[in-house]
């Protein structure tokens, strides 16, 4: 382990995307902690950090930017600002508050790096694989390990932010879309979305055996959202119905009782979580603009609860993400951090639009819905987690401002034969013999591989900022 990452590292350095991709591995499928010995304990991911960040500055900085400027990536720097306010004005500071502050920095970081690095198609769609595997990794293991072990409990996840096995939940369960839709994205690879498929199954059978009601519903969520987002509603809802049906035939006895206990507020865990919200909200009125510092929730509970602390006293945390952004960093980081979460819609909606006008660039339409429905998942588990400063949420945004500016790109620049960066439609231009008043006429021809229509589309370029597109069927 020690050997590949300080084998890799001046690749890193000569390119900074290997780097990153590398950073990812480490981030997401937790290598280190899979061995033994010292490199389990050291922080080789800060090691690679450092490379592919001094060699975006020695090798590429007069040519690429560090990252690309737009209403998420302005979102986060200011995000971190008032975190940063609210933390340095906290009443307590100690070694477990100051390695969070630290991480959520090095957090926002990479993200901000990872808009500037991921800058075209092919980037963008290695940087979704290097992610989807490490994540699937552990999905299918744990399913293969659930079947033969009949349906044993999974008590943990790898290590880092995802050892609780809430959180480890969450991250499977957005995984499942991007599994999901990379298969799809890979046309040309038939074998490629069946073993997806089946890494999405076995992925399933994992997040139900943690036994965590928030990523099972988040899974639920997800799973409609991607039926709603398919274009074939009832082919989806019923194939969704019909694993609902076989689902208590097939689950384990003590999933079912687990899952079971959702909406019970006697429950203890539900309980539990009730009086932490009600906690929250006394925080926040006693402290709305700058809240009560980063990771100070749990230190001072027993301060706003009202209770004398005995040797059997648990001090809770905020088991929702709003909660914990709005009470421990104020008002205002709440709502810069709800701006960041809700703008993925809009950047993806705008994606729709693109890929709607031209038929080459139905890869990006792709790209979009598992932005989405990968989103849904954290929106709705963040609802029951304490993942305020969830790493891959924010990798996450700063890819959705990569694929937007991606898109736009290739949008105003003409067709080409097979413009698909390895993911969309059979698109062949074709120019015009003579020109036009007006510009170049182009005629695309292309087949739908989803089983559709064929189609031509003319396009007139040239005169007008952008194309102008008149559709024939």
């Amino acid at each position: 382990m020690f050997a590949v990452v300080m084998l890799m590292l001046p690749g890193s350095f000569r390119k900074p995307f290997l780097g990153l991709l590398l950073f990812s591995w480490l981030a997401y499928m937790r290598p280190q902690d899979l061995c033994w010995g010292f490199a389990r304990t050291m922080r080789l991911s800060f090691f690679v950090g450092l490379a592919m960040v001094l060699g975006w500055w020695a090798n590429e900085g007069g040519r690429r930017r560090f990252t690309y400027w737009d209403v998420r990536t302005k979102a986060m720097v200011v995000l971190a600002m008032f975190i940063t306010v609210s933390y340095a004005f906290a009443e307590i500071h100690d070694e477990y508050t100051n390695k969070y502050f630290a991480e959520y920095l090095k957090i926002i970081l990479v993200a901000l790096f990872t808009a500037g690095q991921v800058d075209s198609p092919a980037r963008f769609r290695v940087m979704l694989w290097t992610i989807a595997l490490c994540l699937g990794f552990f999905g299918i293991k744990g399913g293969v390990f659930g079947v033969l072990g009949g349906g044993r409990q999974i008590l943990r996840g790898p290590g880092g932010m995802l050892e609780d096995n809430n959180d480890f939940a969450l991250a499977l369960v957005m995984n499942v879309p991007l599994l999901w839709y990379m298969g799809v994205s890979e046309r040309a690879m038939p074998l490629i979305r069946r073993g997806t498929q089946i890494a999405v199954f076995l992925t399933v059978i994992t997040v139900v055996l943690t036994h965590s009601r928030g990523a099972f519903l988040a899974l639920t969520a997800t799973s409609l959202w991607m039926a709603w987002r398919s274009g074939q509603l009832f082919k989806a809802f019923g194939f969704l119905a019909v694993l609902a049906l076989l689902f208590p035939l097939v689950a384990p006895q003590d999933v079912l009782e687990r899952l079971s206990t959702i909406g019970n507020t006697q429950e203890s865990s539900t309980n539990s979580r009730l009086v932490a919200w009600g906690i929250a909200f006394r925080m926040i009125e006693a402290h709305p603009v700058l809240g009560v510092g980063m990771r100070n929730f749990k230190p001072r509970y027993f301060e706003f609860s009202g209770e004398t602390p005995g040797p059997d006293s648990i001090a809770h945390v905020a088991h929702n993400s709003y909660l914990q952004i709005w009470a421990e960093s104020g008002t205002p980081a709440f709502l810069v951090y709800m701006l960041l979460l809700v703008s993925v819609f809009f950047a993806c909606r705008k994606v729709f639009a693109i890929g709607r006008a031209r038929p080459d660039l139905r890869w990006a339409m792709d790209y979009a819905r598992m932005m989405e429905a990968t989103t849904v998942a954290f929106l709705v588990g963040a609802f029951f987690l304490n993942r305020g400063h969830f790493d891959l949420i924010y990798h996450w945004v700063a890819l959705v401002t990569s694929l937007l500016a991606v898109a736009v790109v290739a949008y105003r620049r003409a067709p080409t034969a097979n413009a698909t960066g390895g993911a969309g439609d059979a698109v062949v231009a074709v120019p015009a013999a003579a020109a036009t008043p007006g510009g170049r006429r182009i005629t695309v021809r292309w087949r739908d591989r989803f089983g559709g229509p064929a189609g031509t589309e003319v396009v007139t370029e040239g005169a007008a900022p952008r194309p102008t597109w008149e559709r024939h069927r």
